[in-house]
């Protein structure tokens, strides 16, 4: 590209940069009053067009600058090797996302009853948490080869590498939130002679709630990262990990950044359930009302 075209496209990135910052600058000072609709609205424009914005430069620059793309492929090559590759890309998700889903079921189950135990006894308390900040410290690439040979090479083994990835965040958090009741409230409840199990269910767990999301929340992308690591170090011939392990060993790098893309969606979509979820659940509480 000559020196005349290359500048064309790097005032053309510059233009449409200014335009969509002007563009968002005006959504954002658009007094809604109470008009939840337009608001809501006003909310998805506005990273919608940033992030169309980042795209567009992306694609003028890598292009303007002849960058190999085996370095970094444009959007444009990104998006059409995704649409001839879709039967590839599905059957990918759906290996990695049987050990995410089984994973992540497992880890945040065991974490929360395991945390319930935890509360009733001071010695598990004392034990078991310095231990599960030594286990959550452990990397994954060190970890998953041990559960591979455990575990085989099917999705089995990396679930069990997401079992413990999420399994310590939700403990964690959930003793946290477990002890975040009102002392007050709590006095409250033995005046009223009430049960552990009765003051657990009508003040501690509701209390708990935001904790407990805030994990979900964490794991929601931990499982995901971990399961696709896991699947560097052994799978069958499918998976999220094994697609962009190979793909790199034969340059074909815009079929990795189309897992990279289907990885991102599939993570914002998990991550933005358990937000929904979270409002349903929790719609009592003071962030959740302001939101």
């Amino acid at each position: 590209m000559t020196i005349a075209g290359f500048s064309i496209l790097v005032w053309m990135a510059f233009a449409f940069w200014i335009f969509a910052w002007w563009l968002n600058q005006r959504l954002v000072a658009i007094d809604t009053g109470h008009n939840m609709a337009l608001t809501r609205a006003i909310g998805l424009a506005v990273p919608l067009i940033f992030g169309a914005t980042l795209f567009v430069i992306w694609e003028l620059l890598v292009r303007g600058l002849n960058v190999p793309t085996v370095l970094l492929p444009p959007p444009s090559m990104i998006w059409e090797r995704a649409i001839n590759s879709g039967p590839t890309l599905w059957a990918d998700f759906q290996q990695t996302f049987k050990a995410v889903f089984a994973g992540y079921i497992l880890g945040c189950g065991s974490g929360f009853l395991v945390a319930l135990a935890v509360d009733r006894s001071p010695f598990l308390k004392n034990g078991l948490m310095p231990l599960g900040n030594f286990v959550a410290a452990l990397p994954v690439v060190g970890v998953a080869p041990i559960m591979v040979m455990w575990f085989g090479f099917d999705w089995q083994s990396k679930a069990a590498v997401v079992v413990l990835m999420t399994f310590f965040p939700m403990l964690v958090n959930t003793v946290q939130g477990l002890a975040a009741s009102d002392s007050m409230a709590r006095d409250l409840m033995k005046t009223y002679a009430s049960s552990w199990w009765q003051t657990l269910l009508k003040l501690r767990l509701p209390a708990a709630a935001p904790f407990i999301f805030n994990a979900l929340k964490i794991n929601s992308t931990l499982a995901l990262i971990g399961a696709i690591v896991a699947e560097f170090f052994g799978t069958p011939i499918v998976g999220m990990g094994f697609r962009i392990s190979t793909e790199v060993g034969r340059m074909n790098i815009d079929m990795v950044w189309a897992e990279i893309a289907v990885a991102a969606l599939a993570g914002s979509a998990f991550y933005g359930t358990v937000v929904l979820i979270e409002r349903a659940v929790t719609f009592w509480h003071p962030a959740v009302r302001r939101q």
